[in-house]
């Protein structure tokens, strides 16, 4: 089952997949995939591959991603050992751009989605910690709206404004329910 992570900058879901990858350690049911992007790597920001855009467009001319999407001016893709991941029966985690589920609920059907959400006030102090946009950049940010989920999915949704730990443990109960199904 691929599990596709969604909500807004500064929400909180590389920190939750972070802290479910650390509580689910061992757990063979589990696979949490690092999306590939062409933007340099920041290991405290965001869990990513980095790549420069000639070498992304020829891995994604070869085939070698399960998907693609753009966002923010970057590409991104999920690395195609998702593929043999679902066919091994794991459930796979992966943190995806709103706007790309419709082409994944296409290509995988059974997918379940994860939306993650927190008070605007909480996403404002976190974007502005990150560092890496100004104060003008950030209320862009926060302003606009991103897209809409398709009207036929019907998402988890976790409020993260909380604590890390109350975050990452109905995150890790939301995984381990779909696990289950």
């Amino acid at each position: 089952m691929l599990v596709l992570v969604v909500g807004p900058s500064g929400v909180g879901k590389d920190t939750l997949i972070g802290g479910a990858r650390k509580a689910l350690d061992g757990d063979k049911r589990f696979s949490f995939v690092r999306r590939l992007v062409t933007r340099p790597a920041d290991i405290d920001l965001e869990d990513h591959v980095s790549l420069e855009r000639d070498e992304f467009a020829r891995a994604k001319q070869a085939g070698r991603f399960a998907l693609t999407w753009q966002a923010h001016g970057l590409d991104y893709a999920l690395p195609i050992g998702v593929d043999t991941d679902l066919a091994l029966g794991r459930v796979v985690i992966a943190n995806i751009s709103r706007h790309a589920v419709p082409e994944a609920v296409a290509k995988y059907p059974l997918c379940r989605v994860i939306q993650i959400s927190a008070e605007i006030s909480v996403r404002a102090a976190r974007l502005a910690r990150r560092g890496r946009e100004n104060r003008d950049q950030i209320v862009a940010r926060l302003a606009r709206e991103g897209a809409a989920l398709p009207a036929d999915v019907t998402p988890i949704v976790i409020d993260n404004s909380s604590s890390v730990g109350i975050g990452v443990t109905a995150f890790v109960m939301a995984l381990r329910r779909i696990a289950e199904d």
